[in-house]
């Protein structure tokens, strides 16, 4: 599979092979498996105390009172400790010893990135995430692009790719978020934009704009590939990080 090289100025300047891995089928259910293992380091553990609610010298009456053989506290009639009293314990409350890391084997791991990578190659699965673009995919620009020092000049390459107008879907997206998540730290959600992958160095003059993620291809991962699972993002490549590619 042959693509064509982009300028920064927006021109072809010939054509690349791409690395056979760009041809591997779709395996959605694979992408997401990997996705969710990704997430789920993530997760911190949590629990109670686990003496919360028990600490008290609460003991039952006994039998012959007419009233149910409860923990009672001491200086009244109040039942403590038991899940069903208040201020008891919890019946089953979380524990920081639970399993929360979901683990996926390597091979399936390592073909979903291949096919998470082959995806970006799929125009119907970049459309379908709701990409905008013009011309084909995937867009693989010149090695200039990877020396490029500021954010305005990154968006005249784009620009003249024909790949800015994505970058301004994901600025328009940006909203507060719905419920307490707005209090913690997360108050805005905004969508996705592209992809920049380039070879031993990243492309840092990128990370300002609206929903552009930048990544080498040694830290390359299948959620930044597929995030929340759906595979085909607007990938943008540097020639180097073909040849990268290929070397692995």
């Amino acid at each position: 599979m042959k693509t064509q090289i982009k300028t920064i100025d927006g021109k072809d300047a010939g054509e690349i092979e791409l690395p056979v891995l760009f041809e591997e089928e779709y395996r959605p259910d694979l992408i997401k498996k990997a996705v969710i293992s990704i997430q789920s380091m993530r997760y911190q553990p949590h629990g109670t105390n686990p003496y919360a609610g028990i600490k008290t010298s609460a003991e039952s009456w006994g039998s012959g009172r007419g009233v149910a053989q409860v923990p009672r506290i001491k200086n009244g009639s109040r039942v403590a400790r038991i899940p069903q009293a208040v201020g008891g314990r919890a019946a089953h409350p979380p524990k920081v010893e639970k399993i929360l890391v979901k683990k996926i084997n390597k091979q399936e791991k390592r073909k979903a990135m291949r096919s998470a990578i082959a995806a970006t190659t799929n125009e119907e699965l970049v459309l379908a995430r709701g990409h905008i673009f013009e011309g084909a995919v995937p867009v693989v620009f010149e090695e200039a692009f990877e020396d490029l020092k500021s954010t305005k000049e990154v968006a005249d390459a784009l620009r003249a790719a024909g790949l800015y107008e994505d970058v301004v879907r994901a600025r328009n997206s940006r909203k507060v978020r719905a419920g307490r998540g707005k209090l913690r730290g997360r108050r805005y959600k905004q969508r996705k934009s592209l992809l920049i992958v380039t070879g031993d160095k990243q492309l840092r003059a990128g990370k300002n704009l609206a929903g552009v993620d930048i990544t080498t291809v040694e830290q390359l991962n299948v959620e930044l590939l597929a995030p929340g699972t759906q595979a085909g993002r607007l990938t943008v490549w540097t020639v180097p990080a073909i040849n990268r590619l290929g070397e692995m």
